[in-house]
């Protein structure tokens, strides 16, 4: 079985139930959290999660697309990037 691990950045202003909206889609797709940091700067919210799933059915844009909805809800900028898309992107 294939395994896909991802980079989830979560960005905005803080308010009740952020983490648990972003945390409930992560379990309806079944992304498990390998690693999580998170922070608030006065009033500003950020996360950075590395998510991983290993089921053959997991579709990754229907995974970002629900993310967006939620990131509109709440007001934050969400994003999810495969890992090697985000370490490729961010090497020197």
């Amino acid at each position: 079985m294939k395994t896909n691990r991802f980079v989830i950045t979560v960005i905005g202003v803080d308010t009740v139930g952020i983490v648990a909206g972003v945390t409930r889609v992560m379990s309806d797709f079944g992304v498990n959290i390998i690693d999580i940091r998170q922070t608030l700067m006065e009033d500003i919210f950020t996360m950075l999660m590395i998510g991983e799933v290993k089921s053959e059915n997991f579709v990754l844009k229907d995974f970002q697309d629900k993310m967006t909805q939620v990131g509109q809800e709440f007001k934050v900028e969400i994003r999810v990037q495969h890992e090697d898309v985000f370490k490729y992107m961010h090497r020197i």
